[in-house]
């Protein structure tokens, strides 16, 4: 059998969510790597117009409204996807990093504008 998709049931916002974080955890310079691996992000992304752009990806800004959101900060970090230190920073634990969210396809657009 599979195993079973998004088994911490997080709910949409916090797909996205997680989905950005990583996609920032994996750009050069965007986030600082913590001994065991973990990435500690403290910059996020500024809006520019209605999105926003993460490494060669442009992201809607209505996809992005949990970077902003100390509930969806806190709820990952009760799934042990992370550490936050909100509004300061947030560090992706190693689970939070591998964890397959099935979205960037959906919400990272690679075309050039």
């Amino acid at each position: 059998m599979p195993p079973k998709r998004n088994p911490l049931n997080l709910n949409p916002l916090q797909l996205r969510t997680l989905t950005l974080l990583q996609v920032i955890a994996r750009i050069p310079g965007a986030a600082q790597q913590l001994p065991g691996g973990e990435m500690m992000i403290a910059q996020f992304p500024a809006a520019h117009g209605d999105h926003f752009h993460l490494g060669d990806a442009t992201v809607a800004g209505k996809d992005a409204s949990g970077l902003y959101n100390e509930a969806v900060w806190n709820a990952l970090s009760r799934k042990g996807l992370a550490s936050a230190e909100w509004p300061h920073r947030l560090t992706l634990t190693l689970e939070g990093l591998n964890y397959d969210t099935g979205d960037a396809k959906n919400i990272l657009n690679r075309a050039g504008h």
